[in-house]
């Protein structure tokens, strides 16, 4: 338990407050995001293997199969989670042995395997479920409606900032090179 409260003591944000004039305004909100995110992320990790025996992963599996009534293919889950089909496999392999997810063949193409949650992996993922939307409504509990609006908006213009920003250097990047540097000459 000390070493958690450590943990939560000497976070990124916290080790570049010391030194504040080294660090501009972006990086040290970049920071604070991170700082957040990998909070809530340990704490859910944590209570998905106290209460539940189970790993995030299998969690975010399970997730992205719950939403589908007609099943995913390996390769549909691994771009749902941005994850290698590898990573999904793995966690396929756990699942199909506790009973929570079945494996068949797609009737289009019998070399592809549909994954569907069965009636016992439905019933524990909705459990995990209504958990975890109670757990993060109690991480969030130091906010009122007004205060979650308002971050909820400000990461909103956030996400479209970085779109725009990731979008702007593709297109630098696919224009061609001007300077000279690339000829052989």
């Amino acid at each position: 338990m000390e070493s958690i409260l450590q943990g939560l003591m000497l976070d990124r944000e916290t080790k570049a407050s010391e030194r504040p004039g080294d660090h501009k305004d972006e990086l040290r909100l970049w920071l604070r995001m991170l700082t957040c995110s990998t909070l809530i992320e340990t704490e859910i990790r944590n209570r998905l293997r106290e209460e539940f025996k189970t790993t995030l992963p299998r969690f975010d599996l399970m997730a992205q199969l719950d939403k589908s009534s007609t099943g995913m293919t390996v390769g549909e889950v691994s771009q749902r989670l941005m994850v290698s089909n590898g990573n999904v496999t793995a966690v396929v392999a756990g699942l199909l042995a506790d009973g929570l997810v079945d494996k068949r063949a797609a009737t289009q193409d019998r070399r592809v395997q549909v994954l569907t949650l069965t009636a016992q992996g439905r019933k524990a993922f909705k459990a995990m479920a209504e958990r975890h939307e109670g757990w993060i409504a109690e991480l969030f509990a130091g906010l009122d409606q007004p205060e979650l609006a308002q971050l909820f908006r400000l990461l909103g213009q956030t996400k479209g900032s970085l779109h725009r920003a990731i979008a702007a250097r593709a297109q630098d990047a696919s224009k061609p090179d001007d300077s000279g540097k690339g000829d052989a000459s």
